[in-house]
């Protein structure tokens, strides 16, 4: 399958790149390496997570992050990659948002 990522989801990589960059030189790398590895890894296992809010759910290996994808045909659309420490609401209205 072919994974392609939302703009606001490579705005969630950023985000959250920024962050670790800011609790330790280099974390900011290893932190975008490791969750573009976890998308990737959707090429072969797209629809096979969990549902979450109508969006299958993939957790990251290293971080507290989730991807929030759906399947259609072959396309694997990434529409979130969000920090699962969030508080729920806020989680919740980001991906109300998506929805639109």
């Amino acid at each position: 399958m072919n994974v392609e990522l939302r703009d606001e989801a490579r705005d969630d990589l950023v985000t959250g790149a920024v962050f670790y960059g800011e609790q330790s030189v280099g974390l900011d790398e290893y932190f975008l390496k490791c969750l573009r590895e976890d998308v990737k890894k959707l090429e072969t296992t797209g629809g096979v997570h969990e549902q979450y809010r109508g969006f299958h759910r993939a957790l990251s290996d290293r971080f507290p992050y989730a991807i929030y994808y759906v399947v259609s045909e072959d396309v694997v659309d990434v529409v979130a990659i969000l920090d699962c420490r969030r508080e729920p609401a806020a989680l919740k209205t980001r991906l109300r948002q998506t929805m639109r």
